[in-house]
This record gives structure tokens, C-alpha cells and sequence, in this order.
């Protein structure tokens, strides 16, 4: 049996289940001879959810891309090299990198270009010296094609991501939630463990009276967010 067809299969047992003792039809919900017409229903619409589940990082790429951001998809082993392949194509030659920053990424990154440390840039104006930043990041959410910081160690403070002009992000192709529901759900702390949380859809970019779209006014102009897992 499929992953698919094992979740099909659990979510029909809940639905049958949970509404086991109603014995009335729907009002809205014509009864077919059979009878069988509101489980039809029902089928069909568990199946488009299920379908939609298994679509997720497919339909993350899709939006962040609307954005006009750059999707990569690569294996994570291969994240260094991607890295690197990102900030030469934005043509960068200094990077900043969070403390926590993926040992084998940090790596590749400083064997390609001047690197400053997220200790040694102490200052806004420090940072705007800088062409690009390196992160992590918390969560994915495909319906909206927005990614979460959450500012751990891999991250970096807020604003890291918010001076440099080019911004590539790497998220794991696990921590893509379908919707903001469950993104909200995976966020949530414990009382007094709260971190500030920075949701980027897309380059920054803001538009005047007479909607001329202007970019980088107020976070990186470029935003590259590689994948990483199994294309």
C-alpha cells in the first residue's frame, strides 16, 4: 500500500467514524437512489486534500518563484556547492554568516569569498558594507510561498537578513508546511521561550501611486531559496 493510499485510507476510517451516529441527510446534498452520493462526496474531496499534501514542496517553489525569487532544488549534500553557484551568479564578492551557520556551507562559502562574521558586523552601517547573507531558516509555507525566520542560531539576529542587498536562504525540504495553520502550529513556544519571527515573501519590494514596483527599499533586493532534500 501506497503513503497515499495508507493516509486516503485513515482519513475515510475518521470521517466514517466521527460521523457514525448522524442519521439525517444534509439539506444542501441531494440523495442519490443509492444513498451513496454525500461519501462519494466526501471521497473526492479527502482525495484533492491528499493530493494537495503530497504537492506541497512543488507548490512552495511554484510561489516563491511567483515572487520573483530564485528556487533551487538540490540534494542536501550538494547545499554547499548551490550556495556558492547563487552568490556568484548575483555577482556578490563579501558575504555575512550567522554564527550557527552549517559548518560544510560556511566552508564552501568562505573558500569563494570574503566572509564576515556575524560577531564582526556589529552595526547597520557595518552591514550595509556587505553584498550578501547566508541563513537557515525556521519554516516554508507552500500556500503562500513564504518562509519563516525564527532568528536561532542559524539565522542570525533580524538584522542580518534585513541589510545586505542579496539574501540566499536555505530551507530543508522537511520544515515546508502546506498552510499557515500548521506553519502557526510549528512555531509556537513555550511562555517566555518566544523569538522574534521575520516572514520574507519575495524580495523586498514596495510600489508608489502609480504602482512602479521598486526593490531592496526595505530588506535584500535578491532572494535566492534553495531546497534541499531530493529534487
Amino acid at each position: 500500500m501506497s503513503p497515499s493510499t495508507s493516509a486516503r485510507e485513515e482519513i475515510l476510517a475518521r470521517v466514517r467514524s466521527a460521523t457514525a451516529d448522524i442519521t439525517s441527510e444534509p439539506r444542501l446534498i441531494a440523495r442519490s437512489a443509492s444513498g451513496s452520493l454525500p461519501s462519494q462526496l466526501a471521497e473526492r474531496a479527502i482525495s484533492r486534500a491528499v493530493g494537495a499534501e503530497e504537492g506541497t514542496l512543488e507548490l512552495f517553489a511554484e510561489n516563491v518563484a511567483d515572487y520573483r525569487a530564485a528556487v533551487v532544488r538540490v540534494p542536501a549534500a550538494e547545499v554547499g556547492g548551490a550556495v556558492v553557484d547563487a552568490l556568484r551568479s548575483a555577482g556578490v564578492q563579501s558575504v555575512v554568516t550567522p554564527t550557527g551557520l552549517d559548518q560544510s556551507w560556511a566552508e564552501a562559502v568562505g573558500a569563494a569569498f570574503d566572509v564576515v562574521t556575524e560577531a564582526a558586523a556589529t552595526s547597520a552601517q557595518q552591514l550595509d558594507q556587505v553584498d550578501a547573507v547566508v541563513t537557515g531558516s525556521a519554516i516554508g509555507i507552500a500556500t503562500t510561498g513564504t518562509i519563516v525566520l525564527d532568528h536561532q542560531p542559524d539565522q542570525g539576529r533580524r538584522e542580518l537578513t534585513l541589510v545586505p542587498d542579496t539574501h540566499v536562504c536555505v530551507i530543508r525540504d522537511d520544515q515546508v508546511v502546506h498552510d499557515v495553520p500548521e506553519a502557526v502550529t510549528r512555531l509556537r513556544t513555550a511562555a517566555g521561550q518566544q523569538r522574534p519571527l521575520t516572514w520574507v515573501s519575495g524580495p523586498s519590494a514596495t510600489s508608489d501611486i502609480e504602482l512602479q514596483r521598486v526593490e531592496g527599499v526595505h530588506g535584500p533586493r535578491t532572494l535566492v531559496v534553495i531546497i534541499a532534500g531530493t529534487p
